[in-house]
């Protein structure tokens, strides 16, 4: 992972001041309308977009995001840097937009660490004002090798040699919900079988009503992912609903040295609406470990 993935708000403020940068604002767009980062492009679809793997789903996915990054005023040249609300209360919205960006192979992409929440906290100026951004061609050199698809996870579950992580939180794992958006949202509840827990709020600190949240130490990732058998070298499938969690997730162990790191972006709500691939449910294997945050 490129340094400066993860940046502050002062040093952000500062980029802006001295190289041409594209903020992403990924929050609701009423929320967006209230305030935002000045010159941000508010893009919901980063966050609400359910993509499929199929060769079909991946090119209208493709397509949707090259127009609407394009319409953000994003070239090649610009860097990209994308925010949500806070990094615990949004599903990895902004972490799925760096990953999105990253498979498209856009060449410079950073986080918000803390998001808009960070932002505010540094006492740094907000507007209500909407952008006019400049179209441009926005360049796609497709990073494949980052992205899963359905029978590339189904063969996965066979594979010794990988860890296959769940990221969803304890509910949808232990087969009580289907999804972030109601119990029965999606057709099936339960998880791919052979996978490990480890809740996404736990690769970051809760925060404070003084400090946002943030990521753990490069340490404590470490430490967690060992905890479900996951070292630096260990090749590593992370699925989640819609690869929101997911995404935050890989951020996390690429910044803690865990780079050998796959997204099975379309996660459970492609697997469940597929009757034919195997599920568990029911109470989980004792011996699989299972992380809460």
């Amino acid at each position: 992972m490129e340094k400066n993935t993860l940046i502050r708000s002062q040093e952000l403020a500062q980029i802006m001041a001295t190289e041409p940068v594209v903020l992403i604002d990924t929050r609701d767009p009423e929320v967006y309308a209230e305030g935002h980062l000045p010159g941000a492009v508010n893009i919901r679809e980063i966050f609400s977009h359910l993509a499929t793997s199929t060769p079909e789903g991946a090119a209208s996915m493709q397509k949707l995001f090259a127009d609407l990054l394009g319409g953000a005023g994003l070239s090649g040249v610009e860097r990209a840097v994308i925010y949500e609300d806070a990094m615990n209360n949004g599903y990895g919205q902004s972490c799925r937009g760096y990953f999105l960006l990253k498979y498209l192979g856009y060449p410079c992409v950073s986080i918000l660490h803390g998001g808009y929440k960070a932002w505010q906290d540094a006492g740094l100026p907000t507007t209500t004002d909407l952008p006019t951004p400049e179209r441009k061609s926005f360049p796609v050199a497709l990073q494949p090798e980052l992205m899963m698809t359905t029978p590339e996870m189904l063969e996965a579950i066979r594979d010794p040699k990988v860890v296959n992580l769940d990221v969803r939180d304890w509910v949808e794992w232990v087969g009580e919900s289907s999804s972030p958006y109601g119990v029965d949202f999606a057709p099936r509840k339960g998880r791919i079988p052979g996978a490990v827990l480890i809740e996404w709020y736990a690769f970051m600190n809760p925060g404070t009503d003084e400090k946002a949240p943030e990521f753990k130490s490069p340490e404590e990732i470490r430490d967690l992912a060992s905890k479900v058998g996951i070292t630096p070298e260990t090749p590593v499938n992370i699925y989640c609903f819609k690869g929101a969690r997911a995404s935050n997730a890989f951020v996390a162990l690429n910044q803690a040295g865990i780079e050998n790191c796959r997204i099975y972006f379309s996660s459970w709500n492609e697997w469940s609406r597929d009757p034919s691939l195997p599920i568990e449910t029911g109470a989980p294997d004792p011996s699989r470990p299972a992380v809460r945050a």
